[in-house]
């Protein structure tokens, strides 16, 4: 049998590339054929599979600080994931953010970096930001905004919020009061006045527009093509072709619930098996209960078979436990 592994990481506890080797090795010791292809939705950890990082430029983190955001430039194509410069992680996590301050700034430097150096075409990932400013802050750190007509701008989207309601979506997630919550709203609101007055777009009816609260927006103003991160990470690593070889396909992130099925790895990969009448194998540290997995899916929780402990300490470990006996009946 021939097994695909399509992983996303396993946020705090294991990267995609870690938990497909972890299935890739399960499959083995099974005795099947095992293709590992970790994956991502446009959020964190899309940069790694899309090749990495080959350099690093400093730039403004979220909070102002000076930051050394890795990004890659290849054959001039560029791939910048926003979380580098401008994500919670980088001033450790919401309880420390200043989700009104926050700034996208840094991604606005490395954009321009990368047209500084002759990129023809720039991906900017989106996903697990710090801000909610609209960004504003990228926008004004784009020196002569009007060389980006000159190459072609993919924005990698992994939720379809609308750009005013990205404060109600993510604003708590990232620290937000309530009343933060309503003052953000309210200054995205005039923000995308201030697109529309001055470029002509209304970035209100456009899906994805609050995408790392709102950054996605402001790219489109200037001309970005907002897409699905996950299909274009599909695209670019060929997961169809794959697909249509393998007998059984394995995916996974750290917790499944509804919003999994919603642009994210796990629902776009049970989406494409379905095309191609593939079973689905969906292994995660645990599940939402209100989940009920695609017909071709099976879901497995690693901390309900080997307890929370192991399942966030040994995460691989118990990934590669749960894989074999599963194979192994």
């Amino acid at each position: 049998m021939k097994v695909l592994a399509v992983p996303d990481k396993f946020r705090g506890t294991a990267s995609a590339a870690g938990i497909a080797a972890a299935i890739g090795h399960a499959a083995w010791e099974c005795g099947h054929d095992c293709v590992e292809l970790p994956l991502a939705d446009g959020g964190e950890g899309t940069l790694d599979v899309l090749g990495g990082a080959n350099r690093s430029s400093k730039v403004s983190g979220p909070l102002g600080d000076t930051v050394a955001a890795e990004w890659r430039l290849h054959e001039k194509t560029a791939v910048i994931e926003m979380a580098r410069a401008s994500g919670l992680a980088l001033v450790g996590g919401a309880q420390h953010n200043d989700p009104i301050g926050a700034s996208t700034t840094g991604t606005g430097e490395l954009i321009d970096a990368a047209l500084d150096l002759g990129a023809r075409k720039i991906i900017v990932c989106l996903g697990g930001s710090a801000t909610t400013d609209g960004g504003l802050g990228a926008l004004r750190a784009i020196h002569a905004p009007a060389r980006l007509k000159q190459v072609e701008l993919i924005v990698a989207c992994d939720v379809n919020t609308r750009f005013t309601d990205a404060a109600r979506e993510f604003g708590p997630q990232k620290g937000a009061s309530p009343a933060q919550v309503r003052f953000l709203t309210t200054k995205l609101e005039g923000t995308a006045a201030m697109y529309k007055e001055q470029f002509g777009k209304d970035v209100t009816k456009v899906p994805g527009s609050g995408a790392a609260g709102g950054l996605a927006g402001a790219l489109y103003v200037l001309g970005g093509r907002l897409v699905s991160g996950f299909d274009l990470v599909a695209d670019e690593l060929n997961v169809s072709e794959q697909l249509e070889s393998s007998d059984l396909v394995i995916t996974g992130e750290g917790f499944v619930d509804l919003n999994s099925f919603d642009g994210k790895v796990v629902g776009g990969v049970c989406t494409l098996a379905a095309q191609h009448q593939r079973k689905v194998l969906i292994v995660c540290g645990d599940y939402d209960d209100d989940v009920v997995p695609p017909k071709n899916a099976e879901l497995i929780s690693i901390k309900r078979l080997f307890g929370e402990e192991q399942a966030m300490t040994q995460t691989r470990t118990c990934v590669e436990r749960a894989v074999a006996e599963r194979l192994r009946d």
